[in-house]
């Protein structure tokens, strides 16, 4: 089986239905066109037909903190907590990208993780 995990980001993730996070107003600069990139690759995934892909985007925070195993899984839609802040610690994204790796769930899919 040839097997691709790709670690994207949160600019591609939609923030409304046909509207993405890179794509809204003061989105950061310094982050736009690695954000386009990422989007461009992932279009390119999903008309790919041989590989088995998956893409997985953190939340729009994606910071060190505390690996605490409680997280929500989500497809193409920023992911936001109780308080609205999208965000998730490497600690935890690292688990969700391990759980996938033993146990495949998005095969030619892209999904998110946060709180």
């Amino acid at each position: 089986m040839k097997r691709l995990l790709v670690v994207g980001g949160a600019g591609s993730l939609e923030v409304a239905p046909g509207s993405v996070l890179v794509e809204q107003p003061g989105f950061p600069a310094e982050y736009k066109s690695e954000s386009l990139a990422g989007k461009h690759f992932l279009d390119t995934l999903r008309g790919e037909d041989t590989l088995e892909w998956t893409f997985i985007s953190p939340s729009a925070l994606f910071v060190p903190g505390e690996r605490t195993g409680h997280f929500r899984l989500g497809k193409d839609t920023l992911l936001h907590d109780a308080d609205g802040k999208s965000w998730v610690s490497f600690e935890d994204f690292a688990i969700a990208m391990l759980d996938e790796i033993e146990h495949p769930a998005h095969v030619r899919q892209r999904f998110t993780v946060g709180y």
